[in-house]
């Protein structure tokens, strides 16, 4: 093809329509529900809410759910439920979400980074025993962009070294175990429901446990430490005055975020059949070209695909930046690798190891669209980018 033709084509290309990232799967009976919220006149956290908590559990095999206003504020929760608090360590995976170490600084303790696998992006149990201390109190377990960390030896490293384990489910929901759901046995998992998610409530979270006694203080600390919920006052039919029992949040859900939830849940199986077909595709059709490495499924679970990244390796004639700027000349939203939190103003301060997996995972990767909807001929123009970039 000639320089002329060349040009042709990349101009046409990059005036098709930008082909985004992520879209959230959001209809008309997510708006259908929302409304019903609205015109019940109840739309703080109520019957709904009660309602998603109980559906959401059951999906995941946890005996209590517990909705809050983010997956951060889930976590935070966990944290305080566990007795985390100052002069604690908890271990966490720099390879997060910058919420992931931060609830750690908002109990008092301090973050503990550990490195990952480079092909699941998860901490493994050798990782987890090289930060631990005397002054580890718990690890945050991260299902890195849904893919399923190894939970077996994991938690049985915990329970031996008496460490609690909070497993951050952000991006999980409806990724599995050894066949069941990653949340499933946890002692507590926190969730996500952010627009990114598979699952959305526009922003909102939950955290499941089996610990009848966990799920009930989490339900108080969300409402102000309150003995009784609002809810409840307003449903008796006598006077009701509540107490605060401790110092508690403002970290509830709403009726009308818990309607569209209850919605994405009947949803999810085919979200995840859908993204998994993407997934397989991307696949098949990078398996030969040189120097990228998809993710994929790890022998002992499935992932979700809440992100699908692939890995640059040295031979890759471009940088990820350069690649990124490729992929958004042809209309392609892609976005850089999974942040290294320890890499940022926030922690220059903190005391790190070497974390050379976290550091090449997260400068030399980049997640490519994976969406509802996306079509083989969207899929298509994303592969042709990465081939020519590869020089094939």
């Amino acid at each position: 093809m000639s320089v002329v033709a060349n040009s042709a084509v990349a101009t046409e290309i990059a005036d098709l329509p930008r082909i985004p990232v992520m879209v959230p799967w959001l209809g008309e009976e997510e708006a259908e529900a929302a409304a019903a919220a609205v015109r019940s006149g109840w739309v703080a956290q109520g019957p709904r809410v009660a309602e998603f908590e109980r559906a959401f559990a059951a999906e995941v095999g946890a005996a209590y759910g517990v909705a809050v206003s983010s997956g951060t504020t889930a976590l935070h929760l966990g944290l305080v439920v566990l007795g985390v608090g100052p002069g604690d360590e908890v271990v966490v995976p720099s390879l997060s979400f910058i919420a992931t170490a931060n609830v750690a600084r908002y109990v008092g303790a301090t973050p503990v980074f550990a490195d990952i696998d480079p092909a699941t992006g998860n901490l493994t149990p050798d990782t987890i025993e090289a930060a631990l201390t005397p002054r580890t109190r718990a690890v945050i377990l991260v299902h890195q962009g849904g893919v399923p960390a190894d939970l077996e030896p994991i938690r049985a490293l915990c329970r031996r070294r008496n460490v609690a384990l909070l497993e951050d489910s952000a991006c999980a929901a409806g990724t599995l175990y050894r066949g069941r759901s990653v949340g499933a046995g946890a002692q507590v998992a926190a969730w996500s429901f952010h627009p990114r998610k598979l699952l959305t409530t526009g922003e909102g979270g939950m955290v499941t446990t089996d610990d009848a006694e966990w799920a009930a203080r989490m339900r108080r600390l969300r409402e102000h430490g309150m003995n009784v919920s609002a809810a409840d006052r307003h449903a008796s039919d006598k006077p009701v005055l509540e107490a605060y029992l401790e110092t508690g949040f403002n970290y509830r859900m709403t009726d009308i975020q818990a309607a569209v939830g209850l919605v994405q849940l009947k949803k999810l199986a085919a979200t995840i059949a859908e993204r998994r077909q993407l997934a397989a595709r991307y696949q098949r059709e990078l398996a030969d070209v040189p120097g990228l490495t998809p993710v994929a499924d790890p022998e002992y679970g499935e992932t979700n695909y809440q992100s699908f990244w692939v890995r640059l390796v040295d031979s890759f004639p471009l940088t990820r930046d350069e690649l990124l700027a490729r992929l958004a000349k042809a209309g392609v939203s892609a976005r850089r690798g999974i942040m290294a939190a320890h890499l940022e103003p926030a922690y220059a301060d903190a005391l790190v190891p070497p974390l050379p997996a976290t550091e090449a995972l997260s400068l030399n990767s980049l997640i490519l669209p994976v969406f509802h909807g996306m079509t083989g001929a969207q899929q298509d123009r994303v592969l042709a980018v990465l081939r020519a970039a590869a020089g094939g």
